[in-house]
């Protein structure tokens, strides 16, 4: 439940926002590896509280770094990552995407299973689990600068990665399959792709190799984009590209004035394709940089991708640290965190941001933190709506009644009744009004809760000032009904 102190009535306020506001929790980094089960939950739920506070509305968390998996899968290995031997369960027993999709749903938020689809290994894995892909079928893979990369002009690989996304998204409550920026493996000079046999086989008179490595990684986005809404329409599909998609010169007019690796000529990403095929549901590009960067300029990315890519929702992949870091331009005395919220509110196309990494923002870096809580993210947002997955609004609830309980006063209501995925309420948004104060859920100052539960504790006193509460219903997309009134004396 997210819940937050009621103001006075007269308080000014910005309208309700719909805003995706996220943060990856990654394991890649090890920061679990020999933790205890229940250190572990100790530790992710200690994250999940202050992001509540922080006003975060939805988690990326990374289960599957090198083809394999902090969840019970039947396809691939136990992660290293989480036990500290690939393939090894981890004791206590317990299943952390599991585990993370209650504790997020708990709290009001989505959770977005996030997954790499390339790489086999990393660089600081040294054994393989005879499970492993790349024990099974070495040929499928290819060692690149000390990784394993899954060929992506192999046709078996699409087919098994839209395999192992497949059993995730039919096992788990999950909102969303999230990708990062690893598609074909950042260049390294000297280092050469190995794939001329693949290319003899399938390049299907695509004469250009670069273009026939496009080809490959658009053919694997549709595929598992269809593959996801085929089996439940409501999953979101998003990516997290690198934040340049392609640099700026003669012959390459739709580039940014930037400098640096690029999605389109060097990790062979047509993010824009993507997005404007619609084969993406969300676009989160990595803008890790600073305002002012020499090669790669924050202001003049954030603004390049709000023209481009708005066709689908875009929000920015923000780095916490370097944001803290680096001092405002125009103030050197501040750092960047209230230029960067600024230049957020002031484009029409950015729908969000996503906290590179979630644990830079609980240890409050920079009091970036603090300023979350007190300032930009001080009231509830609902999540962007995505008419092109469903439009329409779920029934409000019904029943709404205060009854004393061992646990003092509790206001219950009823579920209405949803024939259909898209009808189905998943979530309540409640508002208190005080006396005389017109009902206006356009207020987020009035949010006191979003849940997934169909009650809330009311803070009595003794009876004698009368409040409204509305509460209305949220299906799988955020869609918002009308809402159910009830005055209450408390």
């Amino acid at each position: 439940m997210i819940s937050i102190a009621v103001k006075a009535a007269s308080d000014s306020y910005v309208p309700k926002k719909r805003e995706f506001r996220g943060a990856w929790i990654q394991c890649v980094n090890g920061q679990f590896i020999g933790m205890s089960t229940q250190k572990m939950q100790q530790t992710l739920t200690y994250q999940l509280d202050e992001l509540q506070k922080d006003g975060v509305n939805a988690i990326f968390f990374q289960v599957r770094a090198e083809c394999d998996a902090l969840y019970k899968s039947d396809i691939e290995p136990w992660s290293r990552f989480l036990t500290g031997q690939q393939g090894k369960a981890p004791s206590p027993y317990w299943d952390p995407l599991q585990w993370m999709i209650e504790q997020c749903h708990k709290r009001g938020m989505e959770l977005h299973a996030w997954i790499n689809p390339y790489r086999a290994k990393t660089k600081t894995t040294s054994a393989l689990d005879p499970k492993h892909l790349a024990m099974k079928h070495p040929g499928w893979v290819f060692p690149y600068d000390g990784l394993f990369i899954l060929n992506p002009g192999l046709p078996e690989n699409r087919d098994y990665i839209c395999r192992v996304v497949g059993d995730i998204v039919e096992r788990y409550d999950v909102d969303g399959i999230h990708m990062d920026d690893y598609f074909y493996p950042y260049p390294v000079k000297g280092l050469n792709i190995p794939d001329d046999k693949e290319y003899a086989l399938y390049n299907n008179g695509i004469r250009d190799r670069g273009d026939w490595r496009r080809d490959n990684v658009n053919v694997f986005i549709k595929q598992v984009s269809e593959h996801i809404h085929a089996l439940k329409p409501w999953v979101k599909f998003g990516v997290s590209p690198f934040g340049i998609y392609r640099n700026k010169r003669p012959g390459v007019e739709i580039g940014s004035n930037t400098n640096g690796t690029q999605n389109y000529d060097d990790l062979y990403a047509d993010v824009l394709l993507w997005v404007n095929n619609g084969w993406v549901d969300y676009n989160v590009p990595q803008i890790y940089w600073q305002i002012g960067h020499k090669a790669a300029d924050y202001k003049t990315l954030i603004e390049w991708w709000n023209r481009y890519a708005s066709v689908r929702p875009l929000f920015i992949g923000e780095d916490v640290e370097r944001t803290a870091k680096f001092a405002d331009v125009d103030n050197p005395k501040i750092n960047q965190m209230p230029a960067k919220f600024a230049l957020h509110s002031s484009l029409p196309n950015v729908d969000g941001t996503v906290l590179w990494y979630a644990k830079a923002a609980v240890d409050n870096v920079g009091n970036y933190g603090t300023m979350l809580r007190q300032k930009y993210w001080r009231y509830p947002a609902l999540q962007p709506r995505m008419p092109f997955i469903d439009g329409g609004a779920p029934k409000k609830p019904k029943k709404l009644k205060p009854i004393w309980t061992e646990d003092g006063l509790i206001l219950f209501w009823t579920k209405p009744k949803g024939k259909k995925w898209n009808d189905e309420v998943k979530k309540y948004v409640v508002y208190r009004f005080s006396p005389g104060e017109k009902v206006n859920i356009e207020n987020p100052a009035r949010i006191v809760a979003i849940t997934s539960d169909e009650f809330i504790k009311l803070p009595f006193v003794d009876g004698s000032t009368r409040y409204t509460y509305v509460v209305t219903a949220l299906d799988r997309l955020s869609n918002e009904s009308k809402g159910a009134k009830k005055k209450i004396k408390l």
